[in-house]
Parts: C-alpha cells; structure tokens; sequence
C-alpha cells in the first residue's frame, strides 16, 4: 500500500512537471462575456429536475418507462415517456420525454454507479486533457465523456426521440440534465443539440458535475450555451474532478459557469440549507471551491434527494414482458424502449425562443 501510494505522488509530481513546462507560454484563461442571456437560478425548477436526475438511476425499466416508479411522483407526475436508452455495452443510460411543468422536453442521462464512485474519483484525479472538441480552436476535453456521449448507442437515441418529440408536440424547449457523470454527458448532448442539430431553446442544469474541458472549451461553452447552471452541494468531491491547477491554465480542466454552490450554516438543529450564485467565471473561490472537496455522501444527495440506483449490482436492468412490443435492440444487447406517439397524450404551450423559463 506504501509503495502503491509512493508511485502515486511520483507520477503526480511527474503530471505537474510537464504541465508546468507546457504552460509556459501563452497563458490562456477563461473569458466571459457578461450579458442578459446568462442563466437565472430557478429553486423550483432545481427541485424538479434533480428528481429526473435520480429517477435516472432506476435499474426497473417496467416501472421507469410506464412512470409508475415512486420516484416518478410528486412534483415531476405530469409527464410521458418518450424513449429510454441503455448502452449495455458500456453501462450507460439515458431518457427523453416530455412534461408539462416545465413545459419541455426532458432528456436526463444516468451518472456513475454508487459501488463504483471511489474508484472513478481516483481515475479522474489521474485525467489529462486529450482530445480537441470539434470545430472549437484550442479547446480539449476529456475523451471518456465525450465519447460516452458521441460514441455510443446513446446519441442517436436521443437525438431520434427529440425530433419525435418535436413532431407530435411542436416546436417546444429542451432541458437536459445529469447527475455525476450524466452531468457531464448532459453538457455535450445540450453543446451537440445546440451546434449540430440547430436547436435554439436549449437550456442545462446538472448536478454534482466534473470538470469536463479546458478553459478555452468553457468560454465556447458559456456563449453557445448561456442558460446553464451547474448546482454542487456542500463538499461534493466530483465538482473537484479532474483537478483545477491555477499556475497551469493551459493544460488544466476549467468549470465552465452558472455555478449555484449548497451549503449548510448554523449549528445543531438550527442548521439551514444556503443556496449562493456564483460568479461568471466557472470557478469561483468564494464557492465550491473555497472547501476541501472530500465528501462522497454529499455527492449522493441534493436537495434531500438520492441521485443513485437503489441496488449496488453495476449495470443491473430489470425488464418484463410488458415492454416486448416497445424495444429494439443491436447485436451488443443495447437497447431502446420506444413508445408509439399516435397522438399526444399532454396539453402543452408551444413556446418562442424568447419565452424560455429561467433556471
């Protein structure tokens, strides 16, 4: 264990020498335009859509796809279920529906299994920017999450239920959302949304999301996408992944903004919950990261809610006969439940794109 942990802080030192000879050149920072089109914080809308979130995580399938969950309830029971995608392949998940409050199209990507989070967070420590993002000069984002996203069954399963969505429901907003590292595959579904498929009304909120590019990235970001908010609770670890090293700003991965920091003041049972929006610039030292991010368990839980499958198996999926006539699948076993829109089952505003709702 020693000697494991010896190589560790070796290899560090050896990551920090050749950031450091990389970044001496032209410094790059993050840039930001302040204008109107940044994103409002909206506490309701944080407290619905961090229940899609979590209902994300469900392993029953059965009871996900016909919304009949008890996490499908409360606050987000006015919806239908458009299409869920699972990549069996690499353990992924996601789904598209539509809701009548907010009124939009929901697309809410599962993040990383509970059993697995202490290993990842240790992968990630270790992360290099290593792939250039498309058509954006400069910027590099960390591969895994592009790719899960880009490379997968996933894209195009999202992307073919959001024009059958727009479809049977009209030109409607979009809102996507992921917890950990749905997170950061929710952000380049919105970037992928945004400058390929020419969406318009496209608006982000995840939660306890990683560090996903470099600052280059996060400035192409905030101007294509504005209407972001990135919610982090308490001392969440994974908003501190990949790391943040400021003498290096080439090379290091930068948030990019709104950010809205949780945290807790008051002592014993006058303990109440703080909810502080950030500055502009994505990495705020008066948020987040003004604590040490060292906490799992408040990475599991936002707003009272638990962003994790209910059984510890990784990759478990439940499924019943009832779902025979609505799937479809590849050679791999990935898979889509797909749900026929002969007519539209909700009574929804058809919105312009000057009419978003604030987040």
């Amino acid at each position: 264990m020693i000697v494991e942990r010896g190589r560790r802080w070796l290899l560090l030192l050896a990551l920090l020498t050749c950031l450091f000879a990389s970044s001496a050149g032209r410094e790059w920072k993050f840039k930001h335009k302040v204008d109107s089109q940044s994103a409002i914080y909206n506490h309701t809308l944080a407290t619905i859509l961090v229940r899609y979130a979590s209902t994300v995580y469900l392993s029953d399938l059965t009871e996900l796809f016909s919304w009949t969950c008890d996490r499908c309830d409360g606050l987000i029971k006015d919806f239908q279920m458009i299409e869920i995608i699972v990549d069996v392949q690499h353990c992924l998940q996601a789904f598209v529906g539509v809701a009548t409050d907010p009124n939009a199209i929901i697309i809410a990507f599962k993040g990383t299994q509970g059993n697995s989070i202490q290993n990842w967070i240790e992968d990630l420590f270790w992360k290099q920017l290593d792939i250039d993002y498309p058509g954006m000069p400069d910027a590099m984002v960390h591969h895994g999450f592009y790719n899960a996203y880009h490379n997968t069954t996933i894209r195009p399963g999202i992307l073919n239920a959001v024009a059958r969505a727009k479809e049977f429901y009209g030109d409607i907003g979009i809102i996507v959302t992921g917890h950990s590292m749905g997170g950061a595959m929710a952000s380049f579904c919105a970037l992928d949304l945004r400058v390929n498929q020419k969406e318009n009304n496209v608006q982000v909120m995840t939660f306890g999301q990683p560090r996903i590019g470099n600052a280059i990235f996060a400035t192409y970001y905030s101007e294509i996408l504005p209407q972001t908010i990135r919610v982090t609770n308490g001392n969440d670890v994974v908003p501190h992944m990949p790391p943040y090293y400021t003498y290096f700003p080439q090379k290091t991965y930068h948030h990019f903004p709104t950010e809205v920091w949780l945290y807790n003041i008051g002592l014993r049972s006058l303990v109440y919950q703080v909810e502080k929006i950030c500055d502009a610039s994505g990495e705020d030292p008066t948020c987040s990261r003004s604590v040490i991010g060292d906490s799992i368990s408040d990475h599991l839980v936002y707003y009272g809610v638990k962003l994790m499958d209910e059984t510890w198996r990784p990759c478990k999926i439940v499924t019943g006969p009832v779902l025979l006539n609505h799937g479809r699948s590849d050679l791999e076993g990935n898979f889509v439940l797909s749900r026929d829109l002969a007519t539209p089952v909700l009574k929804l505003k058809i919105q312009s794109d000057a009419g978003e709702k604030p987040l």
